[in-house]
Order: C-alpha cells, then structure tokens, then sequence
C-alpha cells in the first residue's frame, strides 16, 4: 500500500483526517501498555523482592535480563517481522505481550519469573519501532515528526498512570495482580490496533546492505548512541528510585506513587510541549534540550531535600525524559528515511541497552556503596550524551545523512 492511499487526500481530506486520527491513538494506547509493562518490574520492584525473597540488587536485575532481550530483539526482529503486514503483526505482538504478563504473574519464583519476563518483552522489541515505523508510512510527510512524537505520548501516560497504578497494585495486593492487569490492558490495546490499522501496511523490506549502512554512518550511529548514554544515565537511579524512596526518603508506599505520578504528570507536558515545539526548534536542537534537562535534575539531585524537594528536582528529568525519546524518533526518521525500520530497531535496542547499563551499574554502586553515587555516574552517562547529541548535529548540517 502507498503512502498517499494510506494517508488519505483529495476529496477524501476528512474522512482520512478521522482515520489518521483514530489510527494516531490507538498506536498511542498499544505503547502505553508496552511502556507501562516495561516499567511493572520497577514498579512492583517492592513486593517482588519481598514476595520472591531476593534483595533489591537482585531483583533489578529483572529490568536489567528485560532490557537486554529488548535490545537484542529489536534488531533481530525488525529483519524478521519487516515483510509482514503492520496491523497483523502490531496486533499479534501485543496479544504476545499479555500472554507474556499473565504467565509472568502465575510464576512461582525469581528463577522462573526472570526467563518468563525477559520473553515477554521481546514484544516490546516488535511494538514500539514497528509502530514508529508504520505511522511513518501512514503519515503525510508535512505531519509525520509530529505523528511519531504523538505517538510517543503513551509513553508518557505510562509514566503518569501506569507506574503509580503499578506500584499501588503491587504494594497494596501485590505485584502479580499488577501484571494481570498488564496483561488485560494489552488485550484491549490489540483489539484496538487490529480495528483501525489499515490492511496492506508493509514496510520495504530490510536488506543486509540497508542494515550495513545503516550501522556504518557514523552520523546516525551517533544519533542512536544519544539514545543508549540517555538510557543508562536515567535508570542507573530510575531502576532503584521505588526502594530509594522508602529506605533514602522515608516515604511510604503512598507517597512514593505520588512522586511517580508527578513525574509521569510532567513527563506528559514534556511531550506534549514537544509535539509542538518540534516543528519550530528542529529535531537536533529538541533532542539535546531534553538531555540537558534530565542532566539538570541529576546535577541537582544531591541537594535536593526530603519529599517536596525530590518532587521539585524530578521536575526538568521529566520534562526531557520521554520527549527525548519520542524527538529521537523522529529524529532518525528524518535523517534517512529509506533505513527508518533499521534505525528505530536500532534506537529501540539502544533505549533498553541503557536500561539494561544503567540498572546493572546502579545494583552494582548499591551494593558496594549505597544510593548516594547514584546520581553522579548517572550524570556521568549524560554529559556524554549531550556531548554526542550536539557532534551529531553539527555533522548533519555539513552532511546530511
């Protein structure tokens, strides 16, 4: 199917305004679910070295084994799931995915559950770049930077509603009720795609010479390493901030789903500020306004004090956070259109391989040194990001890719 019939004009202008519409939510929804799933394990992260009786630097590891599997997925998927048909192929994986949950939440312990968790994520792998992927075929390309970021907005939403409704469940009756949960949200999520997803929605298929140039311009392996020092700055202390609230704050399970709620809160203006900014600032520039701001909010994390100044510091993390992710999108899109599959496969593996650093070297710096170094090497992480973000940029305007 081209572009323009999925795209809709002419005298058909309004009716395929509805359908993008319509299309634009639904994938907004599916990475809600994929987003809120991702962030379960952290969530419930409490009542799951409880219940499973392992420590806190153990059962980060949950996020650390989840995100490894997303980042060699992603990758390995992308070629694989390239010929099928998106609506099909977006439906099925976030039927996957609830399967995946509802297994995760009958496991009886950490062993069983980790191999469980980290297969049910190889959804996560499929969904989120193929749904980038797909509305960049399915959007007018005056509109389609915009689309992807819309797009993104679930994310944000997961932050705001479905972290703190993770982390509720998962102290008040436990994290296995969170994941059922999880799962139902998924099954709605893949009846909505399977409804409004137009049929025939292919993308070109991913040869190995799209991969090797892909992999071999340093401009867009860059661009994508943005991604991966962001991701490992953020979850070096976002994979532990549920235990660093209660054992470094104090606060009770009530007060730190709060604190999860104002960030997810201001995450979605983050988002939805880009979604608007982004045609007017340009996607380089955005990318790396947003790093700054999360590198704003760990600088600071150090003298923040007690709930209502950790409240204050979340502040600029959140607003760059998920926009950060949705820009880089939209980002690489723009940058090489004809290798967008295998670059937002690869930003995908890039996202969760900073996961999977960040929560590894924070279980690590826990249990040798506690908390407090949390922040410092997250900063470390994305003063390098910056630093690439802007040589990226510079090359683009002498070169683009």
């Amino acid at each position: 199917m081209s572009r323009d019939a999925v795209a809709g004009g002419g005298a058909a202008g309004p009716q395929a305004s509805s359908r993008r519409s319509s299309l634009r939510w639904a994938l907004m929804f599916g990475n809600f679910v994929i987003g809120s799933g991702l962030m379960a394990a952290a969530g419930t992260l409490n009542d799951i070295t409880r219940s499973l009786e392992v420590s806190v630097s153990v059962g980060g590891q949950l996020i650390t084994a989840g995100a490894v599997a997303v980042c060699l997925g992603a990758p390995l998927l992308a070629g694989w799931a390239a010929g099928f048909d998106r609506r099909r192929l977006l439906a099925l994986t976030l039927l996957w995915y609830a399967v995946g949950h509802a297994l995760c939440a009958a496991m009886p312990s950490y062993e069983t559950l980790l191999p469980v968790r980290a297969a049910t994520l190889l959804g996560a792998a499929v969904f989120t770049p193929q749904a980038a992927a797909a509305m960049g075929l399915m959007a007018p390309a005056d509109d389609r930077g915009a689309a992807i970021t819309f797009i993104f907005l679930g994310w944000s939403l997961a932050s705001v509603v479905g972290l703190p409704l993770s982390a509720w469940l998962g102290d008040t009756f436990g994290w296995r009720v969170a994941f059922v949960a999880i799962a139902g949200l998924a099954v709605v999520a893949a009846v909505w795609v399977a409804a409004v997803v137009p049929a025939g929605v292919r993308a070109p298929a991913l040869s190995l010479d799209a991969w090797k140039r892909a992999i071999s311009n340093p401009i867009l392996m860059a661009i994508v390493a943005v991604t991966f020092l962001s991701g490992a700055g953020q979850f070096t202390l976002f994979s532990y901030f549920m235990p660093y609230a209660r054992d470094a704050l104090g606060a009770s399970s009530d007060q730190a789903a709060l604190l999860l709620a104002w960030f997810g809160a201001c995450g979605l203006l983050g988002n939805v500020l880009v979604t608007r900014i982004v045609r007017r600032t340009g996607v380089d520039a955005t990318a790396t306004a947003a790093v700054a701001l999360i590198a704003l909010s760990l600088a600071l994390w150090p003298l923040a004090a007690g709930l209502l100044g950790t409240a204050l510091v979340l502040v600029p993390w959140a607003l760059g956070c998920f926009s950060s992710n949705s820009v880089q999108q939209a980002r690489l899109n723009g940058a090489a259109p004809a290798l967008a599959s295998a670059l937002l496969a690869l930003n995908t593996s890039a996202i969760y391989l900073g996961q999977a650093a960040g929560a590894a070297s924070g279980g690590w710096l826990i249990a040798h040194s506690g908390y407090a170094s949390l922040s410092p090497v997250g900063l470390a992480w994305l003063i390098a990001a910056i630093a690439t973000s802007i040589w990226a940029a510079r090359a683009v305007r002498r070169k683009p890719a």
